[in-house]
């Protein structure tokens, strides 16, 4: 009589009732056997439900909301890497629609024929335009037979790319200082830093720790003057990271900040952030051909075909910048301006709102003219509590919201202030019920002794994403 060995584990076993899932995930070692696929994605999809809520988080700039169209083309393109630009022209051809629509955006006077490229996020689009600046001070120096050992940047209160940019290339970084009321780079703070070394100025297009712009005209006519008393000229790169794909569509009437400046040689942008687009693109655009310098564009042959890139990275998946067309093409113009300006709507309403607590004083209100669609603020100096920000911040998580609480750099440490990034997606109706969990949270820390939080041990919000 035959022997047969029981098989214990049936592919109609439910899934919560199968031998399979009895047992702890690996997290040091690879498993020695392979797994069923439905048992894994179950558990990994189950310790997944332990992050935040995407939507509830209103610390970070990038998107959290889809349409399905953009789901399914980023499942088209899983396979497609978008250096391999002889395999997949068509994606090539996309990404060359978008830098010259963003040209065209920014007003390029050469939108048609200038170049740019994606990247994997405007941190990567920032360095490639610091290396470009850095390459064309190089041999402009080199030309008048000058050094080129000391190279310096200036810049406003920035995100730490740029400090990573002028580590890596070994470039001096001048960071104008926050203050209390001053919270970024002047022309004034700017004269005082700039010199013949200087590569380049960064005025960033909404900065992170307030969302306010830096102005960027401004700065470009100090820079005339500078130019004609000295001989230097300096050229700007725009960290549009934000503002970018804001001030376009919202604030047509803002002061020049783009190409219009003819000292205005690049500029980057995040498409994940109010471009609409999925984690993980960048870009950046030159305002010319002869602003990329030749020897910073790499030829390769070996995967078929001649091949220029610049970039920081190599192999790279295509589907967000598909899906950055897809938004291009799906909303144009108008609806940019529609999505955008209903943020900025949300902006006005929870300011009224939280302005009715009588106990914060705004930095930033969310005023479509002078930054994105933010607001930042602190605790008035007067007001009667016993909490701080950092207490309401640690307050609000226990219902989902992720409203950081941070203090301010460099002269400007003291000051503890909480920010809202409104983005699509958080409605009026959300934004009601974020107000209802303020109230709840301030109700309950007033009737409670404060936890006496120490920053260190409560702030989990950094800058450094990108």
């Amino acid at each position: 009589m035959a022997l047969h060995e029981v098989n214990r584990q049936s592919e109609n076993d439910p899934i919560f009732g199968s031998e399979a899932i009895n047992h702890v995930a690996a997290t040091t070692k690879l498993p020695q056997q392979e797994q069923a696929p439905n048992v894994i994605y179950q558990m990994i999809r189950d310790e997944l439900y332990l992050d935040g809520n995407s939507r509830q988080n209103l610390a970070t700039f990038c998107q959290t909301w889809e349409e399905d169209e953009v789901h399914k083309l980023m499942d088209l393109s899983i396979d497609k890497n978008m250096i391999d630009k002889d395999e997949y022209p068509q994606s090539a051809e996309i990404e060359g629609r978008c830098v010259h629509m963003l040209a065209d955006l920014w007003n390029s006077p050469e939108s048609v024929t200038t170049v740019g490229t994606s990247t994997t996020g405007s941190s990567e689009a920032c360095m490639l335009g610091g290396l470009a600046a850095l390459w064309r001070w190089r041999e402009e120096r080199r030309a008048l037979g000058q050094p080129t050992d000391k190279p310096n940047m200036v810049c406003g209160p920035v995100q730490v790319c740029w400090e990573k940019f002028a580590r890596y290339w070994d470039v001096e970084m001048r960071e104008t200082k926050m203050d209390d009321g001053h919270y970024f780079m002047t022309p004034e703070d700017m004269l005082e830093l700039v010199d013949a070394n200087t590569i380049m100025v960064v005025p960033t297009f909404g900065q992170t720790f307030t969302g306010l712009y830096e102005t960027v005209k401004p700065l470009s006519d100090a820079l005339d003057t500078y130019e004609h008393d000295t001989g230097n000229s300096i050229d700007i790169h725009v960290d549009g990271a934000s503002g970018a794909m804001l001030a376009p569509f919202c604030a047509p009437d803002i002061e020049r900040w783009d190409f219009r400046l003819e000292r205005v040689k690049s500029i980057s942008t995040s498409g994940h952030k109010f471009g609409l687009a999925p984690l993980g693109v960048g870009w950046v655009v030159w305002r010319s051909k002869e602003d990329l310098p030749e020897g910073l564009i790499f030829h390769v042959n070996y995967l078929g075909g001649d091949m220029p890139t610049f970039a920081l990275n190599f192999s790279r998946p295509a589907g967000q910048i598909i899906s950055q067309y897809y938004n291009f093409l799906r909303l144009g113009f108008e609806g940019y301006q529609r999505i955008h300006n209903a943020s900025y709507d949300v902006c006005e309403y929870l300011v009224k709102e939280l302005n009715k607590f009588n106990m914060f004083e705004f930095i930033f209100d969310g005023n479509r003219e002078k930054g994105i669609p933010a607001i930042s603020w602190r605790l008035k100096a007067d007001a009667n509590v016993s909490f701080s920000l950092y207490d309401l911040a640690d307050r609000l998580r226990t219902r989902g919201w992720l409203v950081p609480a941070y203090t301010l750099p460099a002269n400007a440490k003291e000051i503890i202030v909480q920010r809202i990034l409104v983005k699509q997606g958080l409605t009026i109706d959300l934004a009601n019920l974020l107000i209802a969990d303020f109230t709840r949270s301030i109700e309950f820390l007033t009737s409670h002794a404060a936890s006496q939080c120490i920053a260190e041990d409560v702030k989990t919000f950094d800058h450094s994403g990108r």
